[in-house]
């Protein structure tokens, strides 16, 4: 794949960063699609860029023979995003607490909490095959 991929509610993009302003434009039109109001659209749109960022340089090492997909529905006013990697996994219980004393300076492992911070409800799925964070935000 050398260049983004979008079909109705899901974007496949190359593992390169180049490719997340794609990422934002797709999801910030079809969030004001379905109505959202500015903010959530901000919120909703930081938070996935961070995921994608996350999936590319974490999951998939930017690697050029991987994607990462997006995926979002509304149900019920709420709007649900799941990025999906094709790396290694992890375990989510590794991820540090960056508000801890010890990790206050590092210049990395904050992207998870500000996503728990925007977002309704986070949940991270991780195997051997890549990862998938689901998001949900109440528009």
């Amino acid at each position: 794949m050398m260049k983004p991929v979008i079909k109705g509610n899901r974007i496949w993009i190359p593992s390169n960063q180049e490719y997340l302003s794609d990422v934002d434009v797709f999801i910030e039109g079809i969030l004001r699609g379905f109505g959202a109001d500015e903010s959530a659209v901000a919120d909703i749109a930081i938070s996935v860029s961070e995921l994608v960022n996350n999936a590319i340089l974490h999951g998939n090492k930017s690697a050029s023979d991987k994607a990462v997909t997006v995926t979002i529905s509304k149900s019920d006013g709420c709007v649900e995003i799941s990025v999906t990697d094709q790396g290694a996994g992890f375990d989510p219980c590794d991820i540090e607490n960056p508000i801890d004393d010890a990790n206050l300076m590092k210049e990395v492992g904050r992207g998870i909490f500000i996503v728990r911070s925007l977002m309704d409800q986070v949940e991270i799925e991780a195997s051997d095959r890549g990862t998938t964070v689901i998001v949900t935000k109440c528009i």
